[in-house]
């Protein structure tokens, strides 16, 4: 008897994920813009990860930096 292959999802290649930040050519991001940064947290108030959002390294640590500073002021959770 031989063995019997099991047959797994094809996955589509995926999309490259382009940077939203690079794309609008924005340099520096507000910790006093709550609305952009709600965007990039969960329900709970994690920073989303780079591999899901689609953001630069540079970006990202930006991003941080900002989610970090708002939860200090009391502008997100």
């Amino acid at each position: 008897m031989q063995p019997v292959k099991k047959q797994g999802r094809r996955r589509s290649p995926a999309k490259p994920k382009i940077c939203r930040f690079c794309e609008a050519k924005i340099h520096y991001i507000d910790f006093k813009d709550a609305e952009t940064l709600m965007k990039f947290q969960t329900e709970k108030g994690k920073i989303m990860p780079r591999r899901i959002t689609g953001t630069c390294l540079d970006h990202q640590k930006m991003l941080a930096a900002a989610v970090k500073r708002a939860r200090i002021v009391a502008m997100v959770y």
